[in-house]
């Protein structure tokens, strides 16, 4: 199976650039948000200790949308990573 865009047929790839500068424009209009919500997250560690990542799991899941929710996943596991 070939993954090169120029084998598939135009509106295919056409329906795949939509979708990346939909993804790119939320990702670059709510990165300093999802920054902030992991800060906010991540600040939790201490005080909820083991049951922080439940927690965190739990808030996760009521963010919308999911590529959002995503964003913050990512920041936070950043931020855990760093601070071993």
């Amino acid at each position: 199976m070939s993954f090169n865009l120029a084998n598939r047929p135009l509106p295919e790839r056409a329906a795949l650039e939509d979708e990346k500068s939909r993804l790119f424009d939320l990702w670059q209009s709510n990165l300093g948000k999802a920054k902030s919500d992991a800060a906010r997250l991540f600040g939790e560690r201490s005080k909820r200790k083991g049951k922080w990542s439940e927690w965190v799991r739990s808030e996760l899941d009521t963010m919308s949308p999911p590529e959002y929710a995503n964003m913050v996943r990512s920041e936070v596991n950043r931020l855990v990573a760093t601070s071993k």
